[in-house]
């Protein structure tokens, strides 16, 4: 089903970010935002280098899920990056009413727990973790867009079981490697492909 989000909430946190966005980025965030409001599911892939910019295109889609009442789920590939990015993430939305929830194996097992419960209650509605999301005994009550992280690995399994654990939510992948069209066919299939090919200013 169509994803539009709270366009005032997403204006207001767009200009509260401490930089402005790039061409780049206002270009893939228009093409996600359409793609998001459609009722056909999204399969897109957001290629850009390190520092382009990746995770507040993504963050925008995630929030746009998330003031749709949906859930939102972000999946890094390691610990220290899904660390990185709830930190990251939480810092940016100092002030807003949305609160991520951090989902990691080294977490103590009764944390866990409650996280699992919140998940599948919908108490939870923006979750951050790894691989270890996809376990079995993770359940959505909503799950509107699912994140992944790649960096340099192609999980596609990994996604697809994610993907099934939404009933076919939106799914897009971030990844920093170009990927060759043709392996992009292969690998990924159907995926659209959202390039952000400029540095923002005043980025190394």
């Amino acid at each position: 089903e169509p994803i539009r989000g709270d366009k005032q909430f997403i204006e207001k946190f767009i200009s509260s970010l401490p930089y402005s966005m790039t061409s780049a980025q206002k270009r893939v965030v228009r093409e996600i935002t359409e793609e998001q409001s459609t009722p056909i599911r999204m399969l897109r892939l957001l290629q850009g280098d390190v520092g382009s910019g990746k995770t507040i295109v993504a963050l925008i889609a995630l929030l746009r899920a998330i003031t749709s009442g949906k859930q939102a789920a972000l999946l890094a590939p390691t610990e220290i990056l899904s660390k990185q990015h709830f930190e990251n993430i939480k810092e940016l939305l100092k002030g807003f009413d949305v609160e991520p929830v951090l989902l990691i194996g080294s977490m103590k097992i009764k944390q866990k727990q409650d996280i699992h419960e919140g998940l599948k209650s919908g108490k939870i509605s923006f979750v951050i973790g790894t691989h270890a999301l996809l376990t079995e005994n993770t359940e959505f009550a909503d799950l509107g867009l699912a994140v992944v992280d790649e960096q340099h690995r192609f999980g596609v399994k990994q996604r697809l079981v994610l993907g099934q654990k939404g009933g076919g939510c939106d799914i897009l992948i971030m990844t920093a490697t170009p990927i060759p069209r043709t392996l992009a066919m292969t690998a990924y299939g159907d995926l659209k492909i959202s390039q952000l090919d400029e540095k923002p200013a005043g980025r190394r």
